[in-house]
C-alpha cells in the first residue's frame, strides 16, 4: 500500500533547509568521528610499535657494537697466535739450513780428514821408498 491510500494518516511536514543542513552535517560528523577513531587508533599503534621496534634496535646495536669489540679481541689473539707460529717455522727453517751448512762442513772435514790418513798410510808404507824417490 501506498502512502497516498492511507486517507488516515498525515504526512510528515517537510523539513527546512536549515533542519536538513543541520541533520547533513550531524551525519557527516557521526561518519567523520567513527571513521578518525579508527584510523586513528590504528595510527597510534602503529607510532607505538615504532617507538617499541627503535628501542628494541638500539638494544641490538648496542649489544651488535658489544659482539664486534670481542670479535676483535678474539681475532687479536688468533692473529698473535698464527705470528707465533710463523715466526717458530721461520726459525725451525732456520735450524735446519744451519744443520745443513754443518753437516756440508763435517763432511768437508772429514774428507780432509780421510785424505790426511791416507797420506800417513802411503808415508808409513813407503818411508823406505819415499826416502830413495827424494821425498821426505
Amino acid at each position: 500500500m501506498s502512502a497516498s491510500a492511507l486517507p488516515n494518516q498525515p504526512s510528515p511536514p517537510s523539513p527546512t533547509p536549515q533542519q536538513t543542513a543541520e541533520a547533513r552535517a550531524a551525519f557527516t560528523a557521526s561518519l567523520l568521528s567513527a571513521g578518525t577513531s579508527t584510523v586513528e587508533s590504528d595510527l597510534k599503534t602503529r607510532a607505538a610499535d615504532l617507538h617499541a621496534n627503535t628501542a628494541a634496535i638500539d638494544k641490538q646495536e648496542q649489544a651488535l657494537l658489544k659482539e664486534t669489540k670481542n670479535l676483535g679481541k678474539e681475532s687479536d689473539k688468533w692473529q698473535k697466535l698464527v705470528d707465533g707460529g710463523a715466526r717458530g717455522v721461520k726459525e725451525t727453517g732456520d735450524v735446519q739450513n744451519w744443520a745443513e751448512m754443518l753437516e756440508r762442513d763435517l763432511c768437508v772435514l772429514e774428507d780432509t780428514m780421510a785424505m790426511v790418513e791416507e797420506e800417513e798410510r802411503n808415508a808409513h808404507k813407503g818411508v823406505d821408498g819415499g826416502l830413495a824417490n827424494g821425498r821426505r
